[in-house]
């Protein structure tokens, strides 16, 4: 590994290093869309594939690897590759964009409001056989829980993002969403398991505490210095929203009023959210230094990068 990649003498940093180093399998094609959405996205969307290759040596990623796993995103249509002479630069697709823009919200999300005790239900019996799973499967990592064959519920569906991903799917005419509303709080026992049996809450609360007993060292670690080096800042918040994103994505982000009282995702969201204000400028640093695009340098960031997280 080339010395000017070692990071910090943090030890629990270097720690959360170490850790993504030896994990098996190392999913590079997974950490390749976390560092696009979450770093290249509001800076472009577009890189030179050999400073992706050299950012990710830091990790014992090589070069093949890289290669491959990117080869496969332009195969998915999360990525499309322009060659220019010998060079490779690879750019956010539309369809990526969409994908993005829908995992953004959840993942950058800032508190939310209180639930007005309003359920989303949508049908779906009357989708075509053929598009049935491939729905199902969006629809739940979109949070809905299934309550019957053909029949799922959200206590706080995103329209917007619910009515790009029925358009991306050619399903938009063929569900019926009503709208449906809890008379009665604290949740009457019926509703309470219903709750549970639509949402796995246990096993996604173990995922959460999982995250919490990684993270806690590590924001202890970069709340004892004064200054960041770069590229431990960057290495920090990309495997902190890699793995934040991993649980965060498979909850359905339920109302306070549907969660138990001790839920740790509130807990993980503000951990999250704290790490990532402590290293966002120097990471940013980091970025300008190691990436290039077909026109140099990366471009300045979009506003909507410091409104992450409500605001960081």
């Amino acid at each position: 590994m080339n010395d000017a990649f070692v990071i910090s003498p943090l030890p629990a940093v270097q720690q959360l290093l170490d850790g993504f180093r030896n994990r098996s399998p190392r999913r590079a094609t997974s950490l390749i869309v976390t560092i696009f959405g979450d770093a290249i996205l509001p800076r472009g969307g577009s890189l030179w594939l050999g400073s992706l290759i050299r950012l990710l040596e830091a990790v014992d990623l090589n070069e093949r690897l890289v290669r491959t796993s990117v080869l496969r995103l332009g195969k998915e249509h999360w990525l499309q590759a322009r060659q220019l002479g010998r060079r490779s630069y690879y750019s956010v697709t539309d369809t990526g964009r969409r994908r993005f823009q829908r995992a953004s919200r959840r993942i950058y999300a800032g508190v939310q409001s209180d639930w007005d005790g309003t359920l989303s239900v949508l049908i779906t019996t009357q989708v075509a056989p053929g598009q049935r799973e491939a729905l199902r499967r969006e629809l739940q990592w979109a949070g809905f829980g299934s309550v019957a064959p053909g029949v799922l519920v959200h206590p706080r569906a995103d329209r917007e993002a619910l009515n790009a991903l029925l358009t991306d799917l050619e399903a938009q005419d063929a569900v019926v969403l009503l709208d449906a509303r809890v008379e009665t709080l604290p949740l009457p026992r019926p509703l309470e398991q219903l709750v549970h049996d639509c949402w796995s809450l246990e096993a996604l609360a173990d995922s959460y505490q999982c995250f919490l007993e990684l993270y806690r060292p590590v924001w202890r670690a970069l709340d004892s210095v004064d200054e960041l080096d770069p590229a431990q800042a960057f290495w920090v918040r990309t495997l902190l929203i890699h793995d934040f994103r991993r649980v965060l994505l498979r909850d359905p982000l339920l109302p306070t009023e549907l969660l138990p009282s001790d839920w740790p995702g509130t807990a993980a969201r503000l951990l999250c959210r704290n790490i990532y204000q402590r290293v966002l400028a120097p990471a940013e640093r980091y970025l300008t230094q190691m990436l290039e695009t077909a026109d140099g340098p990366l471009p300045a960031p979009g506003a909507g990068l410091r409104e992450r997280f409500g605001g960081v």
